[in-house]
């Protein structure tokens, strides 16, 4: 019932608070008022008496505590409103003699009729917003509530201050700022909550910079795929209106909460409202991180989980550090430095005391991945979380101040540091695990070894942050030239410490590939091998940032090299066979000669077939060197073969000559043009790739 009779009241103080546009209207509505329910005298206990005497009426109050309507709205006590005019005619109701002994009362006790009222209209609204009796409804709901409120807490802060008033004065305000105080502090955390009620709307704008974020681990495959697939974040993009924006303060509320500040400082309740809004923020910037993809995980909790899933987990945390760093936190840096405005130290101490545990959950993620286990598939999402971490350093240390500034400075330069050191273990173990790579099966056709892609494509990947890794490199002598390598001196001298790096790593693939060509019993097979992967080795080189880095020369020199295996496989495979094409032996046109000249043609055949018979399953994947080859051949083995051919083709008479010879100089040429294809060949037959 108390609470339906206050409605009451409020409801009659605003309809006088809305007519009282003159002295008669207000008076006549008190009249009324007071005559309908001696309730509302209780309201306007002066302007209720004189209207009582007026009437004949004695249930006029006789009690001087009795307070004017608390529904006024101090905010416009000087501004000529409609609550000026109501207070007027109020004080000028009052001016009868009994009146005027009561203000000459309160004036000799050391408090104005002025302060009085607002004293008294202070303490009941502030009674009727107790939060332990009104903690549903917000008072923020309502502007003019909202008004009235602030300026009865103003009211409240300067009578309570004013040390000419007296005790008990200063003291019933005192305690009315507490309840105040406490009902400010449940406004202010509602306010602040309100941004992340509602994940899925977001109701709001915010002024994020335009971030451009890269994926910075590409996959390593034959197809060269560009490793920059950017995700750009602005406002009209997913990722800053549906994900991020929840977890921002509200523009629109920003003032409200700015106004309950400067009352809750000028009462000295900083560390209330320090504690209100960094338990609120830090929920809510823990969350968005979830949002983001980085989940509050322990060391051993990162260390236990699969690579794929902790793949997603590292590419989410770079692009989560990037936009928190450049635009949650700066934006919350905002919001603190407008909502504390007046308080120094509660600017720096509250956005500290929100952001810490934001910031500290996404280093304890970048730690725990940096002293974690080495491993190759780790080393560019590695890299990609150093040169993220290195990128917003800057902007995290300016963000905090004093001691927070030197903590979070300390803490990210030492993970910086120990994500620094796990890039260089992790190319160290990449490297010992390219020496250490001793399978025992050989290429069944003498190709491309899955090493040799493997390796390729890695080293290629590490162009793409030659900057960060030139500095990490830098001081480190494991891959100076000549270390342990092979390398020679001449090669690495004026490499950076990234191509002394690759020089380095594609040493210890060419010393690897040099033992493994001896699973290969045929020596001829051996030179394919070691062309087809030295030419993928120098090809991945020339279309790559590597190029640059290990220069014109190293590429030259392998392609020396490739020519020298070129010639050591025309020796090894073809110096037999042309063995039976010289003309030793040979001694005029008689019927020993015709037998010599059978049994060198039978012994080419057999050695041609047997060749072709195996060559051609042999495959050169490359098609300049594939082609290559074959003119190499013809040129010595068919041009050969065409003038033995030439000299001899007259020993033979009729169809004793299809007897011996098997193959025209043309049907040769067929036949060579199938060689290292892949494919099984039919000897004799010049269409051998259609017939197999």
């Amino acid at each position: 019932m108390a609470a339906a009779d206050e409605k009451v009241r409020l409801t009659a103080q605003h309809i006088v608070r809305t007519l009282a546009t003159s002295k008669n209207a207000a008076d006549d509505m008190i009249r009324i008022l007071s005559g309908f329910d001696d309730r509302f005298s209780d309201l306007f206990p002066s302007s209720a008496a004189s209207a009582g005497a007026a009437t004949g009426d004695d249930r006029s109050p006789t009690s001087k505590e009795e307070s004017p309507a608390i529904g006024r709205d101090p905010t416009k006590e000087m501004s000529g409103s409609p609550l000026k005019s109501s207070l007027t005619t109020v004080q000028e109701v009052n001016d009868g003699d009994d009146a005027s002994e009561e203000i000459s009362a309160e004036e000799r006790h050391g408090i104005s009729e002025e302060d009085s009222v607002k004293l008294e209209m202070a303490e009941k609204l502030v009674l009727m917003w107790d939060s332990s009796a009104n903690s549903i409804s917000s008072l923020f709901e309502s502007s003019e509530e909202a008004a009235q409120y602030l300026s009865a807490v103003d009211d409240l802060l300067s009578i309570s201050s004013d040390q000419s008033l007296p005790t008990s004065h200063r003291v019933r305000a005192e305690s009315s700022l507490q309840l105040a105080m406490s009902r400010l502090e449940d406004e202010f955390r509602n306010l602040l909550s309100q941004s992340t009620t509602d994940n899925s709307t977001p109701r709001h704008s915010v002024s994020l910079r335009r971030m451009a974020l890269s994926d910075p681990t590409p996959v390593a495959s034959d197809t060269p795929e560009s490793p920059q697939g950017e995700l750009e974040h602005s406002l009209s993009l997913p990722i800053s209106s549906e994900v991020i924006a929840p977890y921002i303060v509200v523009p629109d509320i920003i003032f409200d909460l700015k106004q309950i500040a400067l009352r809750m400082i000028a009462a000295r309740y900083e560390p209330e409202l320090c504690q209100a809004y960094s338990d609120t923020r830090r929920e809510a910037l823990t969350d968005c991180l979830v949002s983001l993809g980085v989940d509050k995980m322990s060391i051993e909790e990162v260390q236990k989980i699969d690579w794929p899933t902790l793949d997603s987990k590292m590419k989410k945390w770079i692009q989560a550090l990037k936009i928190v760093l450049n635009g949650v936190l700066i934006e919350e840096k905002c919001v603190c430095e407008t909502v504390f405005e007046s308080s120094e130290n509660l600017k720096d101490e509250c956005f500290a005391e929100a952001a810490k545990g934001c910031v500290l959950q996404l280093l304890n993620f970048g730690d725990a991945i940096a002293i974690g286990k080495r491993t190759a598939e780790k080393l560019f999402r590695i890299v990609g979380m150093y040169e993220a971490l290195a990128e917003v350093l800057p902007e995290l240390e300016s963000l905090f101040s004093g001691h927070a500034r030197l903590f979070v400075k300390e803490e990210a330069e030492g993970i910086l540091s120990r994500l620094g050191d796990a890039v260089k273990g992790t190319i160290l173990e990449f490297g010992n695990l390219i020496r250490g790579e001793m399978s025992k099966k050989p290429m069944q056709y003498g190709e491309i070894h899955p090493l040799t892609r493997y390796v390729m494509n890695y080293i290629r990947l590490l162009a793409d942050y030659s900057s960060a890794l030139n500095s990490l490199l830098a001081d480190d002598d494991a891959y100076g030239s000549d270390q342990g390598t092979g390398a020679s001196t001449a090669e690495g001298a004026n490499l950076t410490p990234l191509g002394n790096c690759m020089l380095t790593l594609i040493t210890y693939l060419e010393t690897n590939l040099d033992v493994k060509k001896k699973l290969y019993e045929d020596e001829a097979l051996q030179h394919i091998y070691i062309m087809n992967n030295l030419l993928y080795i120098v090809q991945k080189v020339k279309d790559s940032e590597m190029k640059t880095l290990l220069g014109d020369n190293w590429v030259r020199k392998r392609r020396g090299l490739i020519r020298q295996h070129s010639t050591g496989y025309l020796r090894a495979s073809w110096t037999r066979v042309l063995s039976f094409l010289r003309d030793d032996g040979l001694v005029g046109s008689g019927h020993s000669n015709r037998n010599a000249l059978k049994e060198k043609f039978k012994n080419f055949n057999n050695a041609f077939d047997e060749i072709y018979r195996v060559q051609t399953n042999w495959r050169v994947p490359d098609p300049q060197l594939r082609e290559e080859l074959k003119i190499s051949i013809s040129e010595k083995v068919v041009q050969a073969y065409r003038s033995f051919y030439g000299r001899s083709r007259g020993q033979f008479e009729g169809r004793s000559a299809s007897k011996y010879i098997k193959y025209a100089p043309e049907d040769l040429e067929n036949h060579v043009a199938d060689l290292f294809e892949g494919f099984q060949g039919v000897p004799g037959n010049p269409r051998g790739r259609e017939a197999c």
